[in-house]
């Protein structure tokens, strides 16, 4: 009888090792597998939310540009109808001024030379050849448009030949400001009784007719004294080195 169990305990204990060693190797690679599906299955999911939070955070960043776009076209009309109101009140008093701006998005086309970052070919459609244009950049003064045989060429500020009628300071001195073919600018026939020092304000005048009137130009560096008059150098607002789009100003009133 005690052989007869210790015979029925040995089997046992044989059946049971064998048991758990031939489960352990079997559930070995299942383990594995499930462990690779799970590690598929959460490389997969973490993809898909991110993939889903890129969607509406561009979704979001859409919809927040038309509310802004919608805004701007807005204050457009708005702005279209205080200058009709303007024109009206100029009207009705028998004045001879009126508020009727003509402003125009132009593309740039290249370089006029290589190596001369300052002239610009401009597509500009109804190009008049006889005019000078204002050239604007983000509401900056950026330069002027004249006619190369008969294509509109863009002046940058720091060109020579660029140049306008500015106020300085204050007492809005008025001067002439052009290019030095230089990081800086020149204000000349600023006239000897108006004072003005360094860090003084240089906007357009718009006596010229290129310009409207307050686009800002720069700010003054240093001014000397030159027969009779005064010459200020400028530090420009306008530095692009890459400029893809200019506004114009076709005509100022």
């Amino acid at each position: 009888m005690n052989k007869g169990l210790f015979g029925f305990f040995s089997i046992f204990f044989a059946l049971l090792m064998g048991a758990l060693y031939f489960s352990k190797s079997i559930q070995s690679p299942f383990i594995s597998t499930l462990n690779n599906i799970k590690s598929q299955y959460h490389d997969t999911t973490e993809f898909i939310q991110d993939q889903l939070d890129r969607h509406f955070f561009q979704a979001e960043q859409i919809s927040e540009l038309k509310k802004k776009l919608q805004k701007y076209e807005k204050d457009h009309l708005i702005m279209q109808q205080l200058a009709s109101e303007i024109n009206d009140f100029f009207a009705q008093n028998n004045s001879s001024l009126k508020t009727d701006p003509n402003v125009e998005l132009v593309r740039t086309i290249s370089y006029q030379k290589f190596g001369d970052f300052n002239r610009i070919w401009l597509e500009i459609e109804d190009y008049n050849a006889s005019k000078v244009y204002g050239l604007v950049y983000k509401e900056l003064a950026a330069g002027i448009v004249v006619s190369n045989e008969g294509r509109a060429l863009g002046l940058l500020n720091k060109d020579i030949k660029s140049s306008y009628a500015v106020y300085i300071g204050e007492e809005k001195a008025p001067g002439i400001v052009h290019g030095n073919n230089t990081q800086y600018l020149i204000v000349k026939f600023i006239p000897a009784w108006y004072h003005i020092k360094e860090g003084d304000e240089v906007i357009t005048s718009g006596l010229d007719e290129i310009f409207f009137k307050d686009l800002k130009v720069g700010t003054v560096l240093s001014v000397t004294k030159s027969q009779g008059y005064q010459i200020a150098t400028i530090e420009p607002y306008y530095k692009a080195n890459n400029p893809n789009y200019f506004h114009i100003i076709k005509k100022v009133k």
